[in-house]
């Protein structure tokens, strides 16, 4: 099969548009549009666990604890939406989408077969661009494992 004559490059606005008029979500990225798979049973359980077990642990602290329903955008551009993310303090929005959060302390992804690769590694590179981030918890589905990435002094 031939390549396209051009790849179509999207702005952000027409990104928020189709985020809008959606019943999926979708990942948006260098002017490119990504459609988001939806999780397996298991992948929402664990997700859901994880809410459970850090919920409690929340309260009072000034964070606040969101579900995969949370946009997030990186400085880098990727806007996406982490299985789970923590804000502490004030929540600050993305200038261009005011119900994409710029400032999460955590985020952390349940990592899928379909989705670890880019989760390890492009997708981790993107967060390692938001200045507030502290963690970022890569929980394994198929071992009893997370791998927690700690943001350094530099």
């Amino acid at each position: 099969m031939p390549a396209p004559a051009h790849t179509i490059h999207y702005t952000y606005a027409e990104y928020l548009a189709l985020e809008a008029s959606s019943n999926i979500r979708h990942e948006f990225l260098d002017g490119q549009i990504y459609a988001m798979a939806g999780a397996t049973p298991e992948h929402a359980a664990l997700a859901a666990a994880i809410i459970g077990l850090l919920f409690p642990h929340l309260r009072g602290t000034g964070c606040r604890l969101y579900d995969a329903d949370l946009r997030v955008r990186t400085p880098s551009g990727l806007a996406t939406y982490p299985d789970i993310s923590v804000v502490c303090g004030p929540t600050e929005r993305d200038g261009e989408d005011q119900n994409a959060v710029a400032n999460p302390t955590v985020v952390i992804e349940v990592l899928s077969r379909s989705t670890e690769e880019y989760d390890r590694g492009d997708k981790l590179e993107h967060y390692k661009s938001v200045p507030s981030l502290r963690q970022v918890l890569l929980v394994s589905h198929q071992d009893r494992a997370i791998e927690v990435w700690t943001r350094g002094g530099d």
